[in-house]
């Protein structure tokens, strides 16, 4: 850690005009933007790898994933759910309660909960502490759900973990009036991993709401709520009040609390629950927050005011002012951690903290995966995703005809989630994704009729075809027009979209 007065502060800025002033014989804009991305890959390093992983080569290893993958499906899924830790209590009772082997920090919210997991988890590792993150759903591959140092577990250590854990799972079961769902059989898995690597510290995005969340048999001493909006509605409540009510349930005794832009009365709500439990609360906004921002190549540069000053100079490779929001949670999450506001009066390293952020990757989050036209997917499933969304695409893209591909699931607002996107496409492909719970094409595509018009809407029910109509119409613009393709409206469309496009 070191004072915010770092003179090393101006070192980027020095080297973005050094390269300006080297490019003086060039056309000036063109002499900026070759600047800005060379800078930019001086800042990140080496080209990272998919961070997503795919199915495993060894055909006897994917065959061994597919069992456990099939074992798992014969479990309650994500959606179906009896609220109560009990089940989850039990599993880490007989396994020893691997949870309490580390500290954590627990991020609960209705948006952006994974980006900011990524973010706190980015920052931890480059303060060389080891990391485990437990996120969900997936975007391609189970094992993404759980990992250690930034990177998913291997397949081989998932089915090692499966199968350590398998013979406790059973005895719960046997014990129970419920079998463990889907879900808290894998959190039982991370928490297990967690213990065995062993890990410093674990970031866990609870599943759905909070109190009863299978994840919430940890006691973090951070507790992060990002904004919260209408979504799981039958379950967590009819107004975002309700909601906090059940997402407050990660505030345990003493804890710092780090609260995203909140409604008035979730805010509210919040606040009683951190009286309750002797918590601390840092607000954003007030305590910490976004000082400034600007589009840059590839994401934007921020300056962040975090618990303990102010960090300028941060690119954050990802789009949108949704997502530096979530930088500035994220940076004040680990200040938290690390005692800074409470304890300590200073700020993180400047420069270690510029290195973390600028290798953060969010796939799926507005993810570039093809140009020409340009094809960006993004998992916005509900309406505040979405304004979000059409909000950073047009901040950062500046598209002349945007298409939009979309699939949702059955049990989330597509009309809300259409009317978000409709000033920003010109015309939407409705299609469906490989996922049980994706909404009927026809029955979407009639929504789509009535926000967008008949003319607007087209209706493809495979995704490949979807994507291939969208890329013929985004490029009746012309080889050199703005014309673009948004793929969204679920994680699991972005997912399967994300196969379909790398692999071609």
């Amino acid at each position: 850690m070191s004072d915010s007065s770092d003179p090393r502060d101006q070192g980027d800025d020095d080297q973005f005009d050094g390269i300006v002033d080297e490019a003086t014989d060039r056309d000036p804009d063109l002499a900026v933007i070759e600047a800005g991305s060379r800078t930019l890959r001086a800042m990140t390093g080496p080209p990272q790898g998919d961070p997503v992983p795919s199915r495993p080569e060894d055909p006897e290893v994917d065959r061994a994933l597919r069992e456990v993958e099939n074992e798992l499906a014969t479990r309650w899924g994500e959606t179906k759910l009896e609220p109560s830790v009990k089940r989850i209590a039990a599993l880490m009772d007989v396994l020893g309660e691997p949870q309490r082997a580390y500290p954590s920090i627990h991020i609960t919210g209705t948006n952006g909960k994974t980006s900011t997991a990524r973010m706190i988890e980015s920052l931890l590792g480059a303060f060389d502490l080891r990391t485990g993150r437990y996120t969900s759903p997936h975007v391609q591959t189970i094992t993404e759900r759980i990992s250690l140092d930034g990177a998913p577990i291997d397949p081989e250590r998932f089915i090692e973990t499966y199968q350590d854990v398998k013979p406790y799972v059973e005895m719960v079961d046997a014990r129970e009036e419920y079998r463990l769902s889907f879900f808290e059989v894998l959190t039982g898995m991370a928490y297990a991993a967690f213990a065995d690597a062993p890990v410093d510290v674990a970031v866990v995005e609870v599943g759905m709401g909070g109190t009863w969340d299978a994840t919430n048999v940890i006691d973090a001493s951070v507790a992060v709520v990002t904004p919260i909006d209408l979504d799981h509605t039958d379950r967590l409540g009819s107004t975002t009040g309700e909601i906090a009510g059940e997402k407050s349930g990660v505030i345990k005794q003493d804890a710092t609390v780090i609260l995203a832009q909140q409604p008035v009365d979730a805010a509210q709500v919040l606040l009683k629950k951190a009286v309750e439990a002797d918590a601390t609360v840092a607000r954003e906004g007030m305590e910490f927050g976004v000082t400034a921002r600007e589009v840059a190549v590839g994401g934007q540069q921020l300056t962040l005011r975090g618990l303990g000053g102010e960090y300028e100079g941060v690119f954050l490779p990802l789009y949108g002012a949704h997502q530096a929001h979530n930088a500035a949670v994220a940076l004040a999450a680990v200040e938290a951690f690390f005692g800074i506001g409470a304890q300590h009066a200073r700020t993180l390293d400047i420069d270690t903290v510029r290195r973390a952020f600028a290798q953060v990757a969010s796939p799926g989050r507005l993810e570039v995966v093809r140009s020409s036209p340009t094809v960006v997917l993004d998992a916005a499933h509900n309406p505040h995703g979405a304004r979000a969304t059409a909000e950073a695409v047009t901040e950062s893209f500046g598209f002349s005809r945007l298409i939009g591909v979309v699939s949702t699931s059955a049990d989330k607002d597509a009309r809300g989630l259409l009317e978000a996107f409709e000033p920003i496409f010109a015309e939407i492909v409705i299609t469906s994704n490989s996922n049980p719970r994706a909404t009927d094409p026809d029955a979407l595509a009639a929504l789509a009729v009535e926000v967008f018009g008949e003319d607007r809407v087209v209706v493809e029910p495979r995704l490949d075809d979807a994507i291939e109509a969208a890329i013929t119409l985004a490029e009746e613009e012309g080889e050199y027009a703005g014309g673009g393709v948004l793929v969204t409206g679920s994680i699991f469309t972005v997912g399967d979209a994300r196969l379909l496009l790398k692999r071609g």
